[in-house]
């Protein structure tokens, strides 16, 4: 799955299921994409943890516009807690790019 915004597309791997968004990146390293795309499923407040991921991340809040709400930028290991923001969808990746608050964004499957 793609993710594409003005600047930038992103290889996404969609998490849809309870068991894949459980797990994030917990225990993984990088694969053959940049990053996971997390399906919440209606929005709500959503607060996120790093333990057990390994890798410094980009994080970003979606809406149901597909709107971007809040970027977090290298955001290190094993923190135990990200404070809720309110969203639809999560976008994690390597490197977040060009990607801002206000930024449109498109789902291609």
């Amino acid at each position: 799955m793609d993710v594409v915004s003005k600047k930038d597309v992103f290889k996404v791997k969609l998490c849809k299921s309870f068991l894949s968004k459980s797990r994030g990146w917990m225990f993984r390293f990088f694969f053959n994409y940049d990053g996971l795309l997390f399906d919440l499923k209606g929005e709500r407040s959503y607060s996120l943890h790093m333990l057990f991921v390994f890798n410094k991340i980009d994080i970003a809040y979606i809406d149901s516009n597909f709107t971007i709400v809040k970027v977090l930028k290298n955001v290190k290991p094993f923190l135990f807690y990200i404070p809720a923001v309110q969203c639809n969808y999560i976008l994690e990746v390597r490197d977040a790019k060009h990607l801002k608050k206000g930024d449109k964004l498109v789902f291609m499957y």
